[in-house]
């Protein structure tokens, strides 16, 4: 699953993970948030209806990377005063920057299962000394995928061999499709 491959996805309009809105979940944690000033990073952030979220919130320094242009094209088409250079096309895994918070949402289970372990990595290095990554993942298995779901044993196995304070919990605020799927988490490095 290449930038040829999301590309296409997006092309045909086939976004079934696209709900057209910010996860209510997410913004049930994002209540949380009380420094406007973190510099938080949304990895493979699709169409970002959480920055765009967060933005209207006042919290001016999110960036948001994607592999494919599609979505990064129409979010800067809905969000034209969002700061350009916080947009960036780009490979999570090459990425280089200093984060306060790393937000996931969709990214997780849209890559390889092989690559999670990496993905965790990557999140720990991009996170400042007391950095935190906070998301919702699935809590159930797919067939074939993207995406790729897990469990919540797996999950918590994962992310306590780099980060400490590792939280999950079911989500009462899914949308009615993801209803008893979803689990928010947080971890703190």
């Amino acid at each position: 699953m290449d930038v040829n491959y999301w590309s296409l996805r997006y092309q045909k309009e086939q976004t079934g993970w696209d709900i057209g809105e910010a996860s209510r979940p997410l913004v049930q944690l994002f209540k949380g948030f009380e420094d406007k000033e973190a510099k938080i990073l949304i990895p493979g952030c699709g169409n970002a209806y959480e920055a765009e979220y967060l933005f209207n919130e006042g919290y001016q320094n999110v960036h948001l990377i994607d592999i494919a242009k599609e979505p990064l094209n129409d979010f800067i088409k809905r969000n034209p005063n969002f700061p350009p250079d916080q947009v960036l096309l780009g490979d999570f895994f090459k990425h280089i920057g200093s984060y306060d918070i790393i937000v996931e949402q969709t990214f997780f289970c849209a890559i390889n299962p092989k690559l999670r372990s990496v993905y965790v990595d990557k999140c720990h290095e991009l996170l400042n000394h007391e950095g935190r990554i906070l998301g919702v993942l699935f809590n159930r298995d797919f067939e074939g995928g993207p995406p790729f779901g897990g469990n919540i044993n797996q999950y918590e196995s994962l992310f306590k061999q780099k980060f400490s304070n590792v939280k999950f919990e079911y989500s009462k605020y899914s949308i009615e499709p993801r209803s008893g799927s979803e689990v928010e988490f947080f971890c703190e490095k």
